[in-house]
């Protein structure tokens, strides 16, 4: 981890000191690209400084000590949880006692839902108990569950082309990995689409480029007017065996029960924290992951890593003395899983003062060894993030991409400020870069 936290930080830090306003606006324009690429250049010792304590000193683990802590203690930190309010609690102590500056709470509603006991078990061809994990926000089923024959699609299209088959019966997707972007429109929409053709519910084939017979959960949508109906995900194994099953004509027979439950919207937190920039305070540079996790994993890589090596990159500038010209505000957002909640609302609590924000970064796509970072914005503003990845070149880490993004800061990139997210090929949803 200690590598990906210097990538971090040092950006984060390095963007922070470059003079003018947000890289986005019409500052740079006042200053030659020439003065700011050397102004950049100067920056080299400090670089070093944060290389050697990131990675060689005394923080080299500090961030993996921390989060195990955290994750030791807490445990999964779903939405709506007990235990993500303890978890944003305890963040926000750590925050006071690290001496960082205007450390607080902002409050926001977020969804609170219990997946509860679940199962699926095939009747027919042959009795097999299937490893299933129902999806966030699902509805129940009825307390003796739901026995239905299925449908195996592929894709969309297929389910279209099969309606008048889908009704009354559970629709399994079966649907290739190709990449998780394309993967990951069954999960979130497969519910909705098989209750329009009056499906009783739907399996999902986990969003998954290889599986070691694990199903994977994950946020799914419902949409106004269409009937709720329950909805899960399966293995890849299950998924591929009752796809062959059907290619030969057998009849699948499934029972499902689900005792998920959703409850009024509950009472959370973005945690907050700041160094204070010494030029322009009233310029952020936003560095921020998520505290939330789903309820069947410690939450560790998504996005407990992320979260602390974003409050590392505070950290190591605090430790090293350093003062940036800009604010740097980091933030721990809550009910990313849920599609961005928490972090929606802080846009909406903030974007009065967009033009105030120079930058925005998330770390959301796993703790691997780095390769660079994905960006998005203006010419200019990449050609600015280049030259300060150059020095990061004693680590060899000076790649910049394209398409940076992420759940909780796409948001202000949708309205121009720029983003960069961390790169590091790795299992799940890094391997977004390998495939796009």
């Amino acid at each position: 981890m200690k590598f990906h936290v210097f990538v971090f930080v040092g950006v984060v830090h390095l963007l922070s000191l470059n003079s003018g306003k947000a890289v986005y606006g019409n500052g740079i324009s006042q200053r030659t690209f020439q003065e700011i690429k050397e102004e950049i250049a100067c920056y080299g010792d400090v670089a070093k400084a944060i290389i050697n304590l990131a990675v060689y000193g005394k923080a080299q683990n500090r961030s993996y000590e921390r989060l195990a802590l955290l994750v030791d203690t807490v445990g999964p930190r779903l939405s709506g949880s007990k235990s993500l309010e303890k978890a944003i609690q305890i963040m926000h102590q750590n925050l006071q006692e690290d001496g960082l500056e205007n450390v607080h709470l902002e409050p926001v509603k977020i969804p609170h839902w219990e997946r509860g006991e679940e199962s699926a078990v095939m009747l027919e061809p042959r009795i097999h108990k299937m490893a299933v994990l129902g999806l966030g926000g699902s509805i129940g089923t009825p307390p003796e569950g739901i026995t239905a024959e299925v449908l195996v699609v592929t894709s969309f299209d297929e389910l279209q082309r099969r309606a008048p088959e889908a009704r009354g019966k559970i629709v399994v997707y079966n649907q290739p990995y190709t990449s998780y972007s394309r993967a990951v429109q069954y999960r979130v929409q497969g519910a909705v689409e098989a209750a329009k053709v009056g499906a009783l519910a739907t399996l999902i084939r986990s969003v998954a480029s290889f599986s070691i017979y694990s199903p994977h959960t994950g946020i799914q949508e419902y949409q106004d007017g269409v009937p709720k109906i329950p909805t899960a995900c399966i293995t890849v194994e299950d998924a591929e065996m009752m796809s062959r099953m059907a290619s030969r004509g057998s009849r699948i027979v499934i029972q499902l029960k689900m005792g998920a439950k959703n409850y009024p919207d509950a009472d959370s937190f973005n945690t907050v924290a700041e160094i204070i920039g010494s030029k322009y305070p009233e310029q952020v540079v936003l560095v921020s992951g998520h505290l939330d996790s789903w309820d069947v994993g410690q939450g560790a890589m998504d996005d407990g890593g992320g979260a602390f090596i974003s409050w590392e990159a505070l950290s190591l500038i605090k430790d090293l003395g350093l003062r940036p010209k800009r604010t740097l505000r980091l933030v721990l957002w809550t009910a990313e899983e849920q599609g961005g909640i928490g972090a929606l609302q802080y846009y909406q609590l903030h974007k009065a003062n967009i033009s105030n924000y120079s930058l925005v970064m998330e770390s959301d796509l796993g703790t691997f060894l780095p390769s660079g970072l994905q960006f998005t914005g203006s010419d200019k503003a990449r050609a600015i993030v280049e030259e300060v990845m150059c020095l990061l070149q004693p680590i060899n880490v000076t790649q910049v991409f394209r398409a940076g993004e992420g759940t909780d800061i796409n948001f202000w990139i949708q309205a121009g400020v720029p983003g960069d997210t961390g790169s590091s090929p790795g299992p799940g949803r890094s391997h977004m870069l390998q495939s796009n």
